[in-house]
């Protein structure tokens, strides 16, 4: 028996991607007032498909997209055995008065997403914030954090881990692991 099981495929990659584009652009029209953070190091793949079919979509080349680190906000910061490596930081802009979409591939317990608002607030105080995750692990919530677009939920248990896995040849898919 594998130890992994495939939970969305290529096909309802895409249409889980053009849905949530089709979303954005429904409630954020033109992107004027509007910018994309990806969490890094995985909601930033996240966040540049999201961008890219927001472009193809709407053939609007002006949508800001930032990647956010968020290794020195988290709160088990100095409690790991091993030592956090920040990723490289994106951050050109300010997002003082700016709608903000946070983008993260899975919501789990809801802590990074708290270090991301935290981190948040070097850049500006947003006028809204919400937040965009391509997997929502919904059973296993440590804060009442609950996001605004949502790719598929999945209920899993603690032991197992949910992986997005990028295909460099544009074949992706997300899979269920069981320890």
């Amino acid at each position: 028996m594998s130890n992994e099981k495939q939970i969305v495929d290529n096909r309802e990659f895409s249409i889980m991607i053009n849905r949530l584009s089709h979303q954005l652009i429904e409630n954020h029209l033109d992107f004027t007032e509007t910018v994309l953070v990806g969490l890094q190091p995985r909601g930033v793949d996240f966040a540049r498909k999201i961008l890219n079919n927001l472009v193809e979509i709407s053939g609007n080349n002006n949508i800001v997209l930032g990647s956010l680190d968020i290794s020195f906000f988290r709160d088990d910061f100095g409690r790991r055995e091993t030592i956090i490596s920040p990723d490289k930081l994106d951050m050109n802009f300010s997002i003082e008065n700016k709608r903000v979409v946070l983008i993260d591939d899975v919501l789990f317990t809801g802590r990074s997403i708290r270090a991301a608002l935290d981190a948040l607030t070097s850049f500006g105080r947003p006028k809204e914030v919400e937040l965009m995750v391509l997997i929502d692990r919904r059973l296993k919530r440590h804060l009442p954090i609950q996001p605004d677009y949502v790719g598929k939920s999945v209920d899993s248990i603690s032991s197992e881990r949910v992986i997005v896995k990028w295909g460099n040849d544009g074949h992706n898919k997300i899979i269920l692991l069981k320890k």
